[in-house]
């Protein structure tokens, strides 16, 4: 099966970062931009058949390119503002959006929300 998820890649001054807003914990980082698109790609893999594995179902509707770039640039609670300004941050040099396609086997118990069920 394959599915589409956002993910947001930041660049920081000694890597990049990614996360996919749909899947809370997907994260990844890698030293150079392959390296954090093999890594992310590999994440979102192991990540979607943990949950299916588990009975845990993906999201029905996943973000659109412009719901991820609205939850991404989200203003911070006030909790959020004072924990981070306990630390020193390097500022984020830039961020990109991409949609990754990922191709997943489906154990016959899974429950993915928004498909059939095998031998249905």
């Amino acid at each position: 099966m394959k599915l589409k998820f956002v993910v947001i890649f930041t660049e920081m001054p000694n890597n990049y970062c990614a996360y996919v807003p749909d899947l809370p914990g997907c994260i990844s980082t890698g030293k150079t931009w392959g390296k954090i698109l093999e890594m992310i790609h590999e994440c979102l893999e192991f990540h979607i058949e943990g949950m299916m594995i588990n009975g845990d179902p993906l999201p029905e509707s996943r973000m659109s390119m412009e719901e991820a770039m609205a939850h991404h640039c989200e203003p911070l609670t006030d909790e959020e503002q004072e924990e981070l300004s306990k630390y020193e941050f390097a500022p984020t040099l830039s961020v990109t959006f991409k949609e990754i396609e990922v191709e997943v086997d489906v154990p016959a118990h899974a429950q993915v929300a928004g498909t059939v069920p095998q031998g249905a």
